[in-house]
């Protein structure tokens, strides 16, 4: 992962619960989609134009931390530490 470049200015912090719902939107010819939807709320992820190395890396990248979150949320529910040096 790469250091960031531009300083964070703010935050928006979107919580699961009933509402919440992922939805992967793969088109053929035009970039996909992915739809994180919080009830009223929609954040859509795509591409600017046709898919490019860095898009690839990202979306791997995305990847990576959903299971990471994931994996945080099921120990989590079961009650069991996590964190560095925990096994996963």
């Amino acid at each position: 992962m790469t250091r960031r470049r531009t300083p964070r200015t703010s935050v928006i912090r979107l919580t699961t619960g009933h509402a919440a719902r992922t939805l992967t939107h793969p088109y053929a010819r035009r970039q996909p989609v992915l739809a994180l939807d919080f009830g009223a709320t929609s954040v859509l992820v795509t591409t600017r134009g046709p898919a490019t190395v860095e898009d690839l890396e990202f979306a791997r990248q995305l990847a990576r931390e959903a299971s990471r979150f994931a994996r945080s949320v099921e120990r989590s529910l079961h009650g069991l530490p996590d964190g560095t040096g925990v096994a996963a």
